[in-house]
């Protein structure tokens, strides 16, 4: 149950609300080797767990700020490590990353409509809150189930990432309330519970079982 003294509810983006569909190692290699890759699909999985942790340490290293030049050379690396075998690097990096910024290119968890519908019945400030960049703006627009969602905090837009304190206290700034008084929702300990608790708030991580897992 929602703790009483609870006024808004924020979700994390990928990996609880949305999804990429098809997985991201299936249109990394499609693309891929559209443009000479000879990488099968499970080479490029790995390559991008590999290439992400980096660019997660990196951004660690230099404490977690962040803006939308960042994040796209985030993916600018990610992408030119994982297919480092296609004959023109620079289309592969823009087609792969106009792809995720795409409603089509996402799918919602399958309770998310439902939930988002009972909270906002209830009376719930609802906002989703992500490391991501301006792309989730057109990829939320696009995707009816979130329409509940009122409030968007977005890393590149407020300059820190998940798990900093910055990120959760533009969070609060955002809506107009005390630490406490928000539950974030999330699929990622560190990140998500861990940062959200961190910070003050309430938190719940969700588990393999998606949002059915969240019980309100």
């Amino acid at each position: 149950m929602i703790p009483p003294d609870v006024r808004a509810v924020f979700f994390d983006a990928v990996g609880t609300l949305i999804h990429p569909e098809p997985a991201a190692a299936v249109v990394y290699t499609a693309v891929g080797q559209s443009l000479g890759s000879r990488l099968t699909t499970a080479e490029v999985a790995a390559r991008f767990r590999i290439a992400f942790a980096r660019q997660e340490a990196l951004d660690l290293a230099h404490g977690l700020r962040t803006s939308e030049e960042r994040e796209r050379q985030r993916w600018r690396h990610v992408v030119a490590e994982v297919l480092d075998d296609v004959c023109d690097p620079a289309r592969c990096f823009e087609e792969l990353f106009a792809h995720f910024g795409r409603p089509q290119a996402w799918r919602c968890d399958p309770e998310a409509a439902a939930l988002l519908l009972q909270l906002e019945r209830q009376s719930y400030l609802l906002g989703m809150a992500s490391n991501y960049d301006a792309r989730l703006h057109g990829v939320a627009a696009g995707m009816p189930e979130l329409r509940p969602l009122r409030h968007i905090v977005i890393s590149s837009e407020v300059g820190w990432r998940k798990p900093a304190p910055q990120f959760f206290g533009a969070l609060c700034a955002r809506v107009d309330l005390n630490p406490a008084e928000i539950l974030f929702i999330g699929d990622d300990r560190g990140n998500d519970y861990e940062g959200a608790t961190a910070a003050g708030l309430r938190a719940v991580l969700v588990g393999v079982g998606g949002l059915r897992d969240v019980i309100v």
